[in-house]
């Protein structure tokens, strides 16, 4: 999938655009914060970016808003509904220029024969996935059509971010695989790779259980650390029928299994970081273990004080800050690519090797 050569303007396009990902996560985050969600009951790929020009406009899209159980429930003015409109509607125009990074660079790469028909079929499966995204994200604002839905349901805001992260990795990968086509090898490091990676596995599935958290509103109950409410399996905790569905929509399951996660998910990726540092790596990847360190030092005590103070907008920050981890992580298990089972390097070795 990769040029047998670096090619760094190539791969520093990918990885731009993995950044821009991170920027959408910041706009829907916060339009999920303000509660704007379901603010923009139109979906225009191509136009979408002409913002309303008239009273008429406006009056349309607030029409349609007025349909909205969220709306009918809590009733707001026009100017109201305008400050909720516009993080809307610019998160969806990051969305357009997301595309445009990548269709007008896409085709100067063809042009000039700097991809090779396995990367233009991987590309093209990433921009089908983010076309599929998007896709998915629209028919989840059209939920708030629903009776009763107030906001985003948890069976699809969790999906979407974890979709998301996973546009995000093969965009990360992929960019920085092209800089650096040949790894560097690094005997004795494949239990730190492996132990790399299942730290990516869990935080991509807490990630999923932080997400439930936000939609389910599950932030305003059990607001106390470490137990909740003073029982370690909190009250409800599978009260909902089928039984699967507490793990999705029940506020006590899916408070439990998130801080159950992130505990778990915590303890590994410090264990990992920890080998990583003690390791003869190069010392660009010692640092970049060093990062994730302290990035998930802090997840866990921001996951905390937003627990205990039941704060919305530190979830936000708790939000983007788990976007950066999973971001640290990456590049810490790329670094790892080339890890073998043999003999360790020695310290002088891992320097040559970078």
């Amino acid at each position: 999938m990769t040029p047998a050569r670096p090619n760094k303007l190539l791969g520093n396009w990918l990885i731009l655009l993995a950044c821009m990902i991170f920027g959408m996560v910041i706009g829907g985050g916060h339009a999920r914060t303000i509660n704007a969600g379901f603010s923009i009951q139109v979906w225009r790929p191509i136009t979408g970016f002409i913002p309303p020009m008239t009273a008429a406009d406006w009056s349309y899209l607030f029409g349609l808003y007025q349909k909205t159980a969220l709306f009918q429930s809590h009733p707001i003015s026009l100017a109201a509904y305008k400050a909720l409109f516009w993080p809307m509607f610019l998160d969806r125009c990051w969305g357009r220029l997301i595309a445009l990074t990548f269709i007008i660079p896409f085709v100067y790469f063809w042009y000039t024969g700097q991809l090779s028909r396995r990367l233009k079929l991987w590309l093209g499966a990433v921009f089908l996935a983010g076309a599929g995204q998007a896709t998915y994200g629209w028919y989840m604002v059209q939920t708030g059509m629903q009776p009763g839905v107030l906001s985003p349901p948890p069976a699809w805001a969790g999906p979407h971010l974890v979709t998301a992260m996973m546009v995000l990795f093969a965009l990360l990968w992929t960019g920085l695989s092209i800089r650096t086509p040949t790894p560097a090898h690094l005997p004795g490091a494949q239990t730190l790779r492996r132990l790399t990676s299942a730290s990516l596995a869990l935080i991509l599935l807490t990630m999923f259980y932080g997400a439930l958290v936000a939609t389910t509103n599950a932030i305003t109950v059990f607001n106390t650390f470490p137990t909740m409410d003073g029982q370690w399996i909190p009250k409800g905790f599978l009260t909902f029928q089928p039984l699967w569905w507490n793990f999705i929509a029940n506020q006590a399951t899916v408070q439990f299994c998130h801080r159950l996660l992130a505990t778990i998910t915590a303890l590994t990726v410090l264990a990992t970081a920890t080998l990583g540092l003690r390791a003869p790596l190069p010392p660009a990847l010692r640092d970049n273990f060093l990062i994730v360190a302290a990035l998930v030092a802090l997840q866990y005590l921001l996951g905390m004080t937003t627990l205990i103070l039941a704060a919305p907008e530190l979830g936000y920050v708790h939000e983007l800050n788990a976007v950066l981890l999973f971001g640290a992580t990456t590049l810490a298990r790329h670094g790892l690519r080339g890890a073998t089972a043999g003999r360790r390097l020695s310290p002088s070795l891992a320097v040559g090797a970078e």
